[in-house]
Protein backbone atom coordinates (compact mmCIF):
# COMPACT_ATOMS: atom_id res chain seq x y z
CA UNK A 1 0.00 0.00 0.00
CA UNK A 2 1.96 2.83 -1.13
CA UNK A 3 1.01 6.65 -0.25
CA UNK A 4 1.56 9.40 -2.25
CA UNK A 5 2.72 12.19 -0.20
CA UNK A 6 -0.58 14.41 -0.67
CA UNK A 7 -4.22 13.56 0.81
CA UNK A 8 -5.59 11.68 -2.28
CA UNK A 9 -4.90 8.57 0.00
CA UNK A 10 -5.25 9.63 2.92
CA UNK A 11 -7.54 7.50 4.48
CA UNK A 12 -5.32 4.37 3.50
CA UNK A 13 -2.35 5.92 4.74
CA UNK A 14 -4.01 6.25 8.13
CA UNK A 15 -4.92 2.65 8.53
CA UNK A 16 -1.33 1.69 7.28
CA UNK A 17 -0.29 3.77 10.03
CA UNK A 18 -2.45 1.74 12.52
CA UNK A 19 -0.80 -1.59 11.62
CA UNK A 20 2.91 -0.27 11.21
CA UNK A 21 4.12 2.99 12.36
CA UNK A 22 4.49 4.14 16.60
CA UNK A 23 3.75 8.11 17.50
CA UNK A 24 7.18 9.16 17.39
CA UNK A 25 7.92 12.04 14.96
CA UNK A 26 5.32 15.52 13.89
CA UNK A 27 5.51 18.30 11.55
CA UNK A 28 7.92 17.37 7.88
CA UNK A 29 8.71 14.41 10.33
CA UNK A 30 11.47 15.09 13.00
CA UNK A 31 11.53 18.53 11.69
CA UNK A 32 11.69 22.17 12.45
CA UNK A 33 10.52 25.50 10.73
CA UNK A 34 12.79 27.14 8.44
CA UNK A 35 13.90 30.11 8.95
CA UNK A 36 11.23 32.55 6.23
CA UNK A 37 11.56 32.69 2.94
CA UNK A 38 14.94 30.91 3.24
CA UNK A 39 13.64 28.94 0.30
CA UNK A 40 12.31 31.37 -1.64
CA UNK A 41 11.70 29.06 -4.78
CA UNK A 42 9.35 26.60 -2.73
CA UNK A 43 5.77 26.64 -4.78
CA UNK A 44 2.59 25.62 -2.23
CA UNK A 45 0.24 23.76 -4.63
CA UNK A 46 -3.60 23.96 -3.96
CA UNK A 47 -5.71 21.32 -5.39
CA UNK A 48 -9.56 21.47 -6.33
CA UNK A 49 -9.96 18.92 -3.51
CA UNK A 50 -10.40 20.40 0.06
CA UNK A 51 -7.34 20.12 2.18
CA UNK A 52 -5.10 18.76 -0.53
CA UNK A 53 -2.17 20.29 -1.24
CA UNK A 54 1.52 19.59 -2.76
CA UNK A 55 4.79 21.25 -2.88
CA UNK A 56 6.66 22.68 -6.02
CA UNK A 57 9.94 24.15 -6.86
CA UNK A 58 10.04 27.49 -9.07
CA UNK A 59 12.75 26.50 -11.38
CA UNK A 60 11.50 29.39 -14.03
CA UNK A 61 9.48 32.60 -14.05
CA UNK A 62 6.48 30.59 -15.87
CA UNK A 63 7.23 26.98 -14.88
CA UNK A 64 7.01 25.22 -11.34
CA UNK A 65 8.04 21.98 -10.98
CA UNK A 66 6.35 18.90 -8.93
CA UNK A 67 5.20 15.63 -8.82
CA UNK A 68 2.85 14.01 -11.58
CA UNK A 69 0.07 12.51 -9.29
CA UNK A 70 -0.36 16.15 -7.58
CA UNK A 71 -3.61 17.46 -8.70
CA UNK A 72 -2.27 21.01 -8.76
CA UNK A 73 -4.75 23.79 -9.58
CA UNK A 74 -3.49 27.13 -7.82
CA UNK A 75 0.06 27.99 -7.05
CA UNK A 76 1.45 30.19 -4.18
CA UNK A 77 4.86 32.24 -4.34
CA UNK A 78 6.58 33.52 -1.51
CA UNK A 79 4.37 31.75 1.28
CA UNK A 80 6.43 31.01 4.82
CA UNK A 81 2.87 31.02 6.64
CA UNK A 82 -0.17 28.53 4.66
CA UNK A 83 -2.88 31.14 6.44
CA UNK A 84 -1.62 34.14 4.80
CA UNK A 85 -0.87 32.37 1.33
CA UNK A 86 -3.41 34.77 -0.43
CA UNK A 87 -0.38 37.45 0.29
CA UNK A 88 1.56 35.91 -1.92
CA UNK A 89 2.35 35.74 -5.61
CA UNK A 90 -0.86 34.10 -7.00
CA UNK A 91 -0.97 32.32 -10.31
CA UNK A 92 -3.34 30.05 -11.59
CA UNK A 93 -2.01 26.86 -13.73
CA UNK A 94 -2.35 27.12 -17.38
CA UNK A 95 -0.92 24.08 -18.43
CA UNK A 96 0.24 20.75 -17.02
CA UNK A 97 3.27 18.49 -18.52
CA UNK A 98 3.21 15.29 -17.13
CA UNK A 99 6.43 13.33 -18.24
CA UNK A 100 6.02 11.33 -21.15
CA UNK A 101 6.93 8.21 -19.21
CA UNK A 102 5.11 8.36 -16.62
CA UNK A 103 3.83 5.41 -14.57
CA UNK A 104 1.38 5.62 -11.60
CA UNK A 105 1.27 1.84 -11.12
CA UNK A 106 5.07 1.07 -10.94
CA UNK A 107 5.96 4.78 -9.22
CA UNK A 108 8.63 5.96 -12.05
CA UNK A 109 9.03 9.33 -13.70
CA UNK A 110 6.88 10.89 -11.16
CA UNK A 111 7.22 14.30 -12.69
CA UNK A 112 5.25 17.46 -13.63
CA UNK A 113 5.85 20.34 -15.01
CA UNK A 114 2.85 23.28 -14.49
CA UNK A 115 3.42 26.56 -16.19
CA UNK A 116 1.53 29.14 -14.94
CA UNK A 117 -1.04 31.68 -16.40
CA UNK A 118 1.70 34.24 -15.93
CA UNK A 119 5.50 35.04 -15.11
CA UNK A 120 5.96 35.57 -11.30
CA UNK A 121 8.34 39.15 -9.96
CA UNK A 122 11.27 38.16 -8.57
CA UNK A 123 11.18 39.57 -4.95
CA UNK A 124 13.52 38.65 -1.94
CA UNK A 125 10.54 36.40 -1.38
CA UNK A 126 10.01 34.40 -4.72
CA UNK A 127 13.26 33.26 -7.11
CA UNK A 128 13.49 30.77 -9.06
CA UNK A 129 15.95 27.74 -8.74
CA UNK A 130 18.33 27.42 -11.91
CA UNK A 131 18.84 23.99 -12.79
CA UNK A 132 22.60 22.80 -14.00
CA UNK A 133 22.98 20.50 -17.18
CA UNK A 134 24.10 17.46 -15.45
CA UNK A 135 22.88 15.69 -12.25
CA UNK A 136 25.50 14.04 -9.68
CA UNK A 137 23.57 10.79 -7.80
CA UNK A 138 23.83 11.43 -4.41
CA UNK A 139 25.82 8.77 -2.69
CA UNK A 140 24.26 6.67 0.28
CA UNK A 141 24.84 7.86 3.33
CA UNK A 142 24.67 11.54 1.98
CA UNK A 143 22.61 13.73 3.65
CA UNK A 144 20.25 16.24 2.05
CA UNK A 145 17.26 18.74 2.80
CA UNK A 146 13.82 17.96 2.38
CA UNK A 147 10.90 20.46 2.88
CA UNK A 148 6.98 21.34 2.97
CA UNK A 149 3.82 22.07 4.30
CA UNK A 150 3.02 18.20 4.76
CA UNK A 151 1.47 16.84 7.75
CA UNK A 152 1.92 17.68 11.45
CA UNK A 153 0.32 14.58 12.88
CA UNK A 154 0.37 10.95 11.54
CA UNK A 155 -2.82 10.03 12.23
CA UNK A 156 -4.58 13.90 12.41
CA UNK A 157 -5.62 15.26 8.79
CA UNK A 158 -3.73 18.08 9.84
CA UNK A 159 -1.08 20.53 7.46
CA UNK A 160 1.82 22.19 8.96
CA UNK A 161 0.72 25.71 8.82
CA UNK A 162 4.70 26.88 8.39
CA UNK A 163 7.22 25.79 6.14
CA UNK A 164 9.43 23.02 7.88
CA UNK A 165 12.30 21.01 6.64
CA UNK A 166 14.67 18.43 7.76
CA UNK A 167 17.87 16.25 6.82
CA UNK A 168 17.20 12.84 5.12
CA UNK A 169 20.34 10.79 4.39
CA UNK A 170 19.90 8.82 1.29
CA UNK A 171 20.05 4.62 1.25
CA UNK A 172 21.29 2.71 -1.10
CA UNK A 173 18.96 1.38 -4.00
CA UNK A 174 20.34 -2.75 -3.36
CA UNK A 175 19.29 -2.10 0.51
CA UNK A 176 16.24 -0.14 -0.67
CA UNK A 177 14.81 -2.83 -2.63
CA UNK A 178 15.84 -5.51 -0.37
CA UNK A 179 13.14 -7.38 1.76
CA UNK A 180 12.90 -5.55 4.73
CA UNK A 181 12.85 -2.22 2.56
CA UNK A 182 10.64 -2.00 -0.17
CA UNK A 183 11.04 -5.96 -1.52
CA UNK A 184 10.68 -4.75 -5.00
CA UNK A 185 7.02 -3.56 -4.68
CA UNK A 186 7.48 -1.49 -6.42
CA UNK A 187 11.02 -1.84 -7.92
CA UNK A 188 13.64 1.35 -6.96
CA UNK A 189 15.13 2.20 -10.06
CA UNK A 190 18.06 4.34 -11.37
CA UNK A 191 15.57 6.93 -11.63
CA UNK A 192 14.62 7.02 -8.09
CA UNK A 193 16.49 7.93 -4.78
CA UNK A 194 15.30 6.61 -1.61
CA UNK A 195 16.22 8.92 1.54
CA UNK A 196 15.42 9.12 5.22
CA UNK A 197 16.22 7.61 8.47
CA UNK A 198 20.11 7.42 9.50
CA UNK A 199 19.22 5.04 11.64
CA UNK A 200 18.16 7.31 14.87
CA UNK A 201 15.73 9.81 13.74
CA UNK A 202 12.85 8.93 11.81
CA UNK A 203 13.26 12.13 9.45
CA UNK A 204 11.19 11.48 6.51
CA UNK A 205 8.53 13.91 3.94
CA UNK A 206 4.86 12.54 4.54
CA UNK A 207 1.18 13.62 3.02
CA UNK A 208 1.24 17.33 1.50
CA UNK A 209 5.15 17.27 0.36
CA UNK A 210 4.52 15.41 -2.73
CA UNK A 211 6.29 17.41 -5.62
CA UNK A 212 8.91 19.12 -2.98
CA UNK A 213 12.45 19.36 -3.27
CA UNK A 214 15.12 17.19 -2.58
CA UNK A 215 18.57 19.24 -1.67
CA UNK A 216 21.54 17.77 -1.49
CA UNK A 217 25.05 19.82 -1.52
CA UNK A 218 22.15 22.76 -1.90
CA UNK A 219 21.21 21.36 -5.47
CA UNK A 220 18.22 20.33 -6.58
CA UNK A 221 18.49 16.63 -7.50
CA UNK A 222 14.81 14.77 -6.63
CA UNK A 223 11.15 15.55 -6.51
CA UNK A 224 8.98 14.41 -3.68
CA UNK A 225 7.04 11.05 -4.83
CA UNK A 226 6.21 8.40 -2.55
CA UNK A 227 6.18 6.58 0.76
CA UNK A 228 4.61 3.84 2.76
CA UNK A 229 3.65 5.13 6.32
CA UNK A 230 5.81 8.77 7.77
CA UNK A 231 8.76 8.29 9.56
CA UNK A 232 9.19 4.28 9.25
CA UNK A 233 12.64 3.62 9.59
CA UNK A 234 12.95 0.82 7.23
CA UNK A 235 10.59 2.75 4.60
CA UNK A 236 12.45 5.87 3.95
CA UNK A 237 10.51 8.53 1.17
CA UNK A 238 11.36 7.46 -2.62
CA UNK A 239 12.26 10.57 -4.43
CA UNK A 240 12.29 10.87 -8.73
CA UNK A 241 15.57 11.75 -9.44
CA UNK A 242 16.48 14.28 -11.66
CA UNK A 243 18.91 12.83 -13.70
CA UNK A 244 20.49 14.18 -17.13
CA UNK A 245 17.70 12.67 -19.24
CA UNK A 246 15.42 14.40 -16.89
CA UNK A 247 17.13 17.44 -16.71
CA UNK A 248 17.20 17.64 -21.28
CA UNK A 249 13.12 16.93 -20.76
CA UNK A 250 12.69 19.59 -18.23
CA UNK A 251 14.58 21.96 -20.26
CA UNK A 252 13.49 21.27 -23.82
CA UNK A 253 10.04 21.45 -22.43
CA UNK A 254 10.07 24.97 -20.75
CA UNK A 255 12.65 26.67 -23.70
CA UNK A 256 9.65 26.04 -25.44
CA UNK A 257 7.14 29.32 -26.38
CA UNK A 258 3.79 27.27 -27.12
CA UNK A 259 3.07 24.07 -25.64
Amino acid sequence: MFCPRDFTVFISCVVLFIVVQSSHGSEIIDGKEVKPHSLPFMALMETPMENEICGGVLIHPSWVLTAAHCAAAKVFLGVHSEKEKESSQVRVVKKKVLHPCYDPTDKVNDLMLVKLNKPVKQTTMVKWLRLGNTAKDPAAGTSCLVAGWGKTNNVARKMSDVLKSVNVTVIDRVKCNSPKYYNFRPIITRDMICAGSNGQNHADTCQGDSGGPLLCGGALVGVTSFGIGCGVIDKPGVYSFLSEKQLVWIKKTTNKSEI
